[in-house]
């Protein structure tokens, strides 16, 4: 792994939330994207190397939605950047974690995305990230 590529924040309300965390981070939201796959609408910061994703379902029954009503409103993953994922995701699933996709999925930011079950990362969702080639 490469370094933290993005910390994602699951909320209720983007609008909302897409303006407190510009007046937070001083900065602008610089992209905004759906990812109907995963029935969710990203919204995205960039604090020098590190970018925060803020994450809508776009769905009543999406993982977001659902996510939020289990646990609320708050950080939701952290995503790592691979120079190559699928030779990460063999190396992880050989070291015995459980991954939750069997191959990378499109995701946002031009990024194929798979995700380790956090019942084996101390509870944390882990997302693993290459950019596209």
């Amino acid at each position: 792994m490469l370094k933290v590529e993005h910390i994602g924040i699951a909320v209720k309300d983007f609008s909302e939330s897409i303006s407190l965390f510009e007046k937070l981070l001083n900065t602008k939201c610089y992209k905004q994207e759906s990812v109907e796959s995963e029935k969710v609408n990203t919204a995205f910061f960039k604090q020098g190397e590190t970018k925060i994703e803020l994450l809508e379902s776009s769905t009543s029954d999406g993982v977001i939605a659902k996510f939020i009503e289990k646990k609320g409103e708050g950080i939701h993953h952290i995503a790592f950047e691979t120079e190559n994922i699928f030779a990460e995701m063999e190396r992880l699933k050989n070291e015995g974690f459980t991954l939750l996709n069997e191959q990378p999925k499109n995701g946002a930011d031009n990024k194929l995305v798979c995700f380790l079950h956090p019942k084996g990362t101390n509870g944390v969702l882990i997302e693993l990230c290459q950019e596209k080639k």
